[in-house]
């Protein structure tokens, strides 16, 4: 099988100061463990010689245990490399230091930057002490790609205004790196966003009609009329419909489900990641598995995109051939992540979910809090 062309991939991302993270807070997407040959056509993506990152990568830990903030920092770092900006986030970007490591056309190119807030409304990011470096990547050189003394620092790029990345001298032209999916969802707004991302990808009418099928048998069409009403056939009536009133005629489920089935039908489509927060809320586990299984089959996933994840769902676990790919979160005075891999000695014959329902990740719930509560409700 030739090697899909990569433009850009995220490799690593470390963070000072972002949100309630612990200092030096790093997430590696670069593969860690050893890969078999089944690894290669399931787990893995050859982005460049001997270079492999991951087609699914989990977040797991409790309640509050910091993976909402591990998605948007790995949200943030694909805004700047797509957007070259960072925008109407909810969280503050005063004092935020970041370095990005990302492949880019045969070279590791490493940013650095400390982020500030803009004075104006709209809560965007300014871009302070911005460096960019790079070295070319030889696959003799795979086990170094971090070695800080290779990279070379660009100079004289040019001058940007204070909001915008001086990543654009780099890569030049925006474009979808990610789509981050919350667990809130959008309400009425969410068939708008369904139908521009159908345009925007150019997906196939027919993939939706399949999506409508999966998530609700009795939808047999949907068309938009304009950006606020829908022409509706259900169960063989057909309805003209506001976006509110489709709310209420459709479950959340499958609102929800709609949207994000066509952003991983972008996804696959375009070759960007897809980063998923409470990837079960709303869903029934097959619906994930499925997912997972579609971001693993090349003859589907023919463009490299990547399934990130958050999920309390710990037996779609299993469906993950590795454990490098499988970061813990935790939370104590600051957030902290922890790889299964690197950090845990995991019997590899024992079933992920087996070990996490053993508390093997220290990841159980308060089972004597659990009780406490029980004997004041009984008061």
């Amino acid at each position: 099988m030739s090697m899909e062309v990569v433009t850009v991939k995220l490799l690593r991302v470390k963070a000072n100061h972002f949100k309630n993270c612990s200092d030096n807070f790093t997430i590696d997407l670069v593969v860690k463990a050893r890969k078999t040959a089944e690894d290669r056509e399931y787990e893995l993506q050859e982005i460049a010689p001997d270079l492999y990152v991951y087609s699914t990568m989990a977040f797991i830990g409790k309640n509050a245990s910091g993976k909402t903030s591990a998605m948007e920092l790995l949200d943030a770092c694909y805004s700047i490399l797509g957007e070259f900006r960072l925008e109407e986030k909810h969280y503050s970007y005063e004092g935020v230091e970041l370095e990005i490591i990302f492949y880019h056309e045969n070279y590791i190119y490493k940013y650095k930057v400390q982020l500030g807030t803009d004075s104006l409304p709209g809560n965007k990011a300014i871009f302070r002490n911005e460096h960019i470096y790079r070295k070319p990547y030889y696959k003799t050189n795979v086990k170094k790609i971090y070695d800080p003394d290779s990279f070379t620092e660009l100079i004289d790029l040019g001058d940007l205004p204070e909001d915008t990345s001086n990543i654009f001298f780099v890569l030049k032209k925006k474009q979808t790196r990610a789509i981050y999916f919350d667990s809130f969802g959008n309400g009425a707004d969410t068939y708008q966003l369904m139908f521009k991302a159908l345009k925007n990808y150019g997906i196939d009418t027919a993939v939706l009609a399949s999506i409508m099928r999966i998530f609700d048998d009795n939808m047999e069409d949907l068309r938009k009329l304009d950006d606020h009403n829908y022409k509706l056939i259900f169960n063989g009536e057909e309805k003209n419909l506001s976006d509110t009133q489709l709310v209420y005629v459709l479950s959340s489920g499958t609102t929800k489900g709609l949207l994000l089935y066509t952003l991983m039908a972008a996804s696959l489509k375009e070759g960007f990641e897809l980063l998923i927060d409470e990837v079960e809320n709303h869903f029934h586990k097959t619906l994930v598995e499925n997912m997972i299984s579609l971001y693993k089959d090349k003859t589907v996933n023919r463009h490299n995109a990547a399934l990130i994840f958050t999920t309390h769902y710990c037996e779609v676990l299993d469906q993950m051939g590795r454990q490098d790919n499988i970061w813990i979160c935790k939370s104590g005075n600051r957030v902290s992540l922890s790889n299964m891999y690197e950090d845990y000695q995991i019997r590899t014959e024992l079933l992920k979910s087996k070990q996490y329902y053993n508390n093997a990740f220290q990841t159980a719930v308060n089972y004597d809090e659990l009780m406490s509560l029980k004997r004041k409700l009984k008061t």
